[in-house]
C-alpha cells in the first residue's frame, strides 16, 4: 500500500453528495410506507444556499469511515493519476476535492442546484470545474469527457427506476468506453439501525425499490436532521445498471475492521463503531462503462 501524503486524509466532516432533481415484505415484516410528496419535501430542504448549507453541514462520520474511502479505493485501482473524474452529484464539493488530493485526478463535478456548485466553486479545488445539470444533461459536457466517476448518496433523492436510468444514462454517455463507475448508497435492508451519523427507515420495515423511506442524519453541531428518501436496494441498482450499458458490476459492504489502512486512522479509532461492525450499512458499487 503505498504512503499517504500530508493533508491526504480528511478530517470527518460533512460532505454527502447531492441531485435535487419490487421484493414482497417477508411474512412478519411490516411493509413499506409510501409518501408521494417525500421528492418534492426532501427537495425543499436542501434549496437555496441555505439549504445547501445545512448539506455541507452534515456529519457523514459513517460515510467516512466504510463509505468514501472505499470509493476512492475503487477507482485508484481502476484509474490512472492526471486523469478527468466525473462526480456526477458533486453537492458542496467537499468529498470532490478529497477524491482529487487521493487520486490526483482533475475533477469535474456537476449538480442540479446552482447553489451546491456555488459551494463547490468556493472550495478552489485545482484544477476542478463545475457544471449545472438542467433537462437532465450536464450543461457544457461532450461525450467520453471524463475518465471516471463517482456519485456518492445521489440515488436517495431518486424515487423510481426512470429517473435512475436517466442518472445512469447520462453518466454513461459522460464517461469513454471501459472507464469505471463507483456509486455509493445506503443499504435498505439495514433500516432502522442507529449508527454514528445515520440512521435509514424504521426498524422491522422491508423497503423495495424506490420506496419512499425517512433518514437521519447529525450534523457536524450534533442536532439531526431528518429527510425524506428513497430506497434503492443493492440486487436492484446492479440490475439498472446493466440496463444502462454498464457490465463487470461488483458490490461490497465495506466494514470498520477493513477501514484500517483505507479511512484516516484516528477517524477510525475514535470510537468503537459498534452498530457499523455488527451490520455495515452502506455499498460501494462498481462497473464498467461498456
Amino acid at each position: 500500500m503505498r504512503q499517504r501524503p500530508a493533508g491526504e486524509w480528511p478530517a470527518p466532516e460533512g460532505g454527502r453528495s447531492s441531485a435535487d432533481g419490487m421484493r414482497a415484505a417477508p411474512a412478519g415484516t411490516q411493509p413499506a410506507p409510501e409518501s408521494p410528496a417525500s421528492a418534492a419535501e426532501g427537495a425543499r430542504a436542501w434549496s437555496g444556499r441555505e439549504g445547501a448549507r445545512a448539506f455541507a453541514a452534515v456529519d457523514a462520520a459513517t460515510d467516512w469511515l466504510v463509505g468514501y474511502p472505499f470509493v476512492f479505493r475503487a477507482l485508484a485501482a481502476v484509474s490512472r493519476t492526471g486523469g478527468s473524474l466525473l462526480d456526477f452529484g458533486c453537492g458542496p464539493g467537499t468529498v470532490a476535492a478529497h477524491a482529487a488530493r487521493r487520486l490526483g485526478m482533475r475533477i469535474i463535478g456537476v449538480d442540479a442546484s446552482p447553489e451546491m456548485l456555488a459551494l463547490a466553486r468556493e472550495r478552489g479545488t485545482p484544477g476542478a470545474e463545475y457544471h449545472l445539470v438542467t433537462g437532465g444533461r450536464a450543461d457544457g459536457l461532450s461525450d467520453a469527457c471524463a475518465d471516471a466517476a463517482m456519485c456518492n448518496h445521489v440515488l436517495a433523492s431518486l424515487p423510481d427506476e426512470r429517473t435512475v436510468l436517466a442518472v445512469f444514462g447520462e453518466i454513461h454517455r459522460l464517461l469513454r468506453p471501459g472507464a469505471p463507475f463507483a456509486l455509493l448508497t445506503t443499504d435498505p435492508a439495514c433500516s432502522g439501525v442507529e449508527y454514528a451519523s445515520l440512521r435509514v427507515g424504521e426498524p422491522g420495515v422491508v423497503y423495495g425499490p424506490g420506496q419512499a423511506l425517512t433518514v437521519r442524519l447529525r450534523r457536524t453541531d450534533g442536532t439531526w436532521q431528518t429527510m425524506p428518501n428513497h430506497a434503492w436496494p443493492p440486487a436492484a441498482i446492479s440490475a439498472l445498471l446493466e440496463r444502462a450499458g454498464f457490465g463487470s458490476i461488483a458490490q461490497h459492504h465495506p466494514t470498520p475492521d477493513e477501514a484500517d489502512g483505507v479511512a484516516d486512522p484516528d477517524h477510525v479509532h475514535s470510537r468503537d463503531w459498534a452498530a457499523e461492525r455488527q451490520r455495515p450499512p452502506l455499498v460501494v458499487t462498481v462497473a464498467l462503462r461498456a
